[in-house]
Order: C-alpha cells, then structure tokens, then sequence
C-alpha cells in the first residue's frame, strides 16, 4: 500500500469541491456518510463496478480518478484488480485507506495525474493503466481551466489502447456540457468509443439524458 500527498499549487483555480469545503467544513464527511447510508439502506452501490470489471482483463491495472472514499475502488481491489486511486481531497482518501488498505491511494488534483503517477510524456505498456474509471461526478466538480487538462492527462496515464469511463450528470452547478466534454476528448486524442445515461449502459440520447457515461479510449498506436 501506498499512502502518498501531493499540494496543488496555491495559484490554481479552485475546484467546485474545494470551494465547497471553505464554505463548509463538514462537507467530505457527509459526503462520506451519505454513502455508508445509501449501502445500509441496501441501494447498489456496485454498477460501476460491475461494468469496469466485465471490460477489464483479470487482474487488471486500474486508475480510479477522482476516487473520493474508495466506494468503487475498494470493489474492484475485491475483485482481484490492481486498483490505484487519486482524489484531491485528504479526508476522502483516508477513508479509502481505512475501507481498503491494501489498495494504492493518494492525494492529489488531477490536473497533477502524470506527475505523481510518475509517468514522463504518455504512458508505455510498462507504466500505464488498461482501465481509468472516473465516477461520482467528478467531471462536473472540476475548475473551468483544469477540466480539458484533465481530460488529456486522462489520456496520457493510460497504456495504449487503455479505455477510460467517465460518468456524471448535469445536475445543478455542473455546467460542464456533456457536448463539450466528448469535444474536448477528442481533441486531446482520445476516441469516443460509446455513450450511455446510466451505469447500466441505457441509451444516451443527446439533447435529453441528464446523466451521460462515456466509454473513451486511447488509440494502440
């Protein structure tokens, strides 16, 4: 296990989630709570899960970005996967240490992904990830200025031919259109493979699904 922290630069614009902090210090652990709830009240909690694991080769080297408390990754590590996860926030990432332990996690932004990866340029075989799965919204959390570097940072930490899944919805405050997002995908070179409106891979039909899961990846060569 790894048990890594990496500072943003203080200059950076702030992420919604960090604004969300300031103004409320409490934040993290409701969001923390909110899901110890929702998995004692009995709701799935695993569709992402499930649905990375069916893409994935056995034990496979799986980057969960914008981790939050390790709710997905710990499933996965579960499952037999080599599960890495980032998140910004040091109160979610000790969470995910505290539900599993055996799992990689570290804090830092995503904008930093390569860096604190440890990966130069764009990732090898050697060094990249076959699956990048990033959930619970986080596209839509993220700093205007840092969400197409992001998305291209996303490309660069998978191996080639590495797919990455990005769900989140359209919900209040989360002005990242999904026709921007698919946009700016494409133009850091990352194929948009197909789109769903749920974990559950329901059609997306644009221009009415609030909720968009896109299935992108890296081209092999």
């Amino acid at each position: 296990m790894a048990m890594m922290s990496f500072n943003a630069p203080g200059e950076r614009e702030k992420s919604l989630w960090l604004i969300r902090k300031e103004s409320n210090p409490n934040h993290s652990q409701w969001y923390i709570d909110r899901f110890k709830a929702m998995e004692a009240e009995g709701n799935d909690m695993a569709g992402e899960s499930r649905l990375l694991d069916a893409m994935a080769s056995r034990g496979a080297k799986i980057l969960d970005a914008g981790s939050g408390p390790g709710r997905v990754g710990k499933q996965l590590h579960a499952l037999g996967h080599r599960v890495t996860g980032v998140d910004i926030d040091p109160e979610l990432i000790e969470e995910a240490r505290r539900v599993c332990p055996d799992a990689t996690w570290i804090t830092a932004d995503l904008v930093d992904l390569p860096e604190v990866l440890g990966i130069e340029g764009d990732a090898t075989e050697e060094n990249g990830f076959e699956l990048l799965v990033c959930a619970g919204n986080v596209m839509g959390f993220l700093a205007r200025s840092t969400r197409k570097p992001v998305v291209e940072n996303f490309r660069r930490v998978l191996a080639p031919g590495g797919r990455a899944v990005v769900g989140y919805g359209s919900g209040p405050g989360r002005d990242y259109a999904f026709e921007q997002f698919l946009a700016d995908a494409r133009e850091v070179g990352l194929n948009v493979d197909n789109t769903y409106s749920s974990w559950q891979m329901h059609p997306f039909v644009e221009g009415s699904s609030e909720f968009l899961v896109a299935v992108l990846s890296r081209p092999a060569s």
